[in-house]
Formats: C-alpha cells, sequence, structure tokens
C-alpha cells in the first residue's frame, strides 16, 4: 500500500489538468466572482456585498448569480489552461531527478506562463466581465449576450476584432501575478511543509498551500484586477488610455485600487484551494511516471 502512495505521488501533472481544474472550481465560485465584477465597477462605493446579493436575488432570481458562467468557463479554459500548461511543461522540461527548479527561476516561468494565458484568455475574459455587469444596469442598456461564443461574435461584429483584446495589457499584466502567487508560491509552500517533515503530499497539505497562495495572489493582482475589470466594461471612448483610467480609479484614494479585495479574496481562495486540490487528484489518479523513473 504504501509503494502504491509513493508511485502516486510520484506522478506528473497533464498539460491540460490546470485547465480542466480551473473550470471545475469556477462553477462552484462563479456567483463570488460575479459580486467581485460589481463591486469592482461601481464608482460611488456604497453597496456592499450582502446588499449586492440581496438585490440581485430580488429582482434577478438565485441563478442570476450564475450569469455568465458559460464565459467563466470558456475563460478557464483558454486562460488557465495556457498558463498552467506553460509552467507544467516548462517545468518538467528543466527537472530532472535530484533537481528541483530554483524558486526565482520557478518565479520567472509562473510570470511568463501568466503573462501568455492572459493574453489567450482575454476575449473570454471581457465577454465574462461583461455578463456579469449585465444585471445591474436598465434592461434597454443590456448587451445581452445568450452565452459566451453569441458574445465573442457579437464584440467582433459591433466593435471590431481588437475591441475582443480591450484591457489585454492589464490582464496580461494581472495574470503573470496572478500566476506567481498560485503556481510558484503553491509549489514553494508545498516543498517547504514536506521538507518540514511534519506534512505528507495529502490534501491537507495540498489545503493549506493554496490557502497561502491564493492570499498572496489576491494581494498581488488586486490593483490590476480593478483597472481590467473596469477597462473591458467601458463604453467605447469612454477612457482615453490606461492613465485615464488609473486617474478615475485614484478619485476614490489609494482604497479605490483595492475596491472589492474581501469578495476577492472570499472568491479565489476557495477558487484556488478547489483548483489545486482537483489537480492534485487528476494528478494522482490519471497523471503519469516521467520517464526516467
Amino acid at each position: 500500500m504504501c509503494m502504491e502512495m509513493v508511485k502516486k505521488n510520484e506522478k506528473l501533472s497533464r498539460w491540460y489538468f490546470g485547465g480542466l481544474a480551473s473550470a471545475g472550481a469556477a462553477c462552484v465560485t462563479h456567483p463570488l466572482d460575479l459580486l467581485k465584477v460589481h463591486l469592482q465597477t461601481q464608482q460611488e462605493g456604497k453597496s456592499s456585498v450582502s446588499k449586492i446579493t440581496l438585490k440581485i436575488i430580488k429582482h434577478q432570481g438565485v441563478f442570476a448569480l450564475y450569469n455568465g458562467l458559460t464565459a467563466s468557463l470558456l475563460r478557464q479554459l483558454t486562460y488557465s489552461t495556457t498558463r498552467f500548461g506553460f509552467y507544467e511543461v516548462g517545468k518538467q522540461a528543466l527537472e530532472t531527478p535530484g533537481y528541483s527548479l530554483p524558486f526565482h527561476q520557478r518565479l520567472f516561468l509562473a510570470g511568463i506562463s501568466g503573462a501568455v494565458g492572459g493574453v489567450i484568455g482575454t476575449p473570454a475574459d471581457l465577454i465574462n466581465v461583461r455578463m456579469q455587469n449585465d444585471i445591474k444596469v436598465l434592461p434597454e442598456l443590456r448587451r445581452n449576450y445568450k452565452h459566451a461564443l453569441d458574445g465573442l461574435f457579437r464584440v467582433w461584429k459591433e466593435e471590431g476584432f481588437l475591441r475582443l483584446f480591450n484591457g489585454c495589457s492589464t490582464a496580461t499584466s494581472r495574470a503573470a501575478l496572478m500566476t506567481i502567487g498560485q503556481l510558484s508560491f503553491y509549489d514553494q509552500i508545498k516543498m517547504l511543509l514536506l521538507q518540514s517533515g511534519m506534512f505528507t503530499d495529502s490534501p491537507t497539505t495540498h489545503f493549506l498551500s493554496s490557502l497561502s497562495a491564493g492570499a498572496i495572489a489576491t494581494t498581488l493582482t488586486q490593483p490590476l484586477d480593478v483597472l481590467k475589470t473596469r477597462a473591458m466594461n467601458a463604453k467605447p471612448g469612454e477612457f482615453k488610455n490606461m492613465i485615464d483610467l488609473i486617474l478615475y480609479t485614484a478619485k476614490l484614494g489609494p482604497l479605490g485600487f483595492f475596491k472589492g479585495y474581501i469578495p476577492a479574496f472570499v472568491r479565489l481562495a476557495p477558487h484556488t484551494i478547489l483548483t489545486f486540490v482537483f489537480l492534485e487528484q487528476l494528478r494522482t489518479n490519471f497523471g503519469f511516471t516521467p520517464k526516467f523513473q
């Protein structure tokens, strides 16, 4: 039995496991992501999470909390599959028996992987933000995308192909920081816990590592996440450039860049935990043994 557990722990993830795990986590945490978008796109800053939640349920129904779920899943299957895939393939290519990548190299690899994932995932991210924000505006002003693919097609047709990449710079920067905070710190914290001798490669270790990584990732990415959400939800011509958007947000003071921090952490923490728990289960049950074993 012990030898079987050792063999499972030696297995490596396949490149697409991260995208599947993230999509599974998104199905659970989507309402929290929707509430985060609502907080970030309000300028007055008067509504609380509970007020927004009750307002949505009262006027739209409980299922309105899952508005934009198809776009969220599309985003995870593009953005997360890319960043997890690049990171995992790169790590497996560079590591050898008895040699693990130094932490600074993992940081660099995670940053590059996140940046690539950010570019690939921007169109789906834009549709995700718009669909989540639709229920807070007047009916006559709603975009009313039927689903994620309908949203992609309509933006391309009505606003032009380049509009699909609106907010790409902030999305890419955020994705790089997110991947650094999640993947490289998860690996590092998990390694430190295992080296302490007090933990084994178990769900408890995965939970503690992913919770810590989620807190780090939220802090690193929140300012860019606010700017990205505002840029993607903006009407054409509303902001001249990124500086204009930053100045607009700065009117609320320094904390304006951390609007929605609590729901962002409340959403990102369980999302990160579920992603890595699912990922570890996929790895141990469906992963592969490296050829050098």
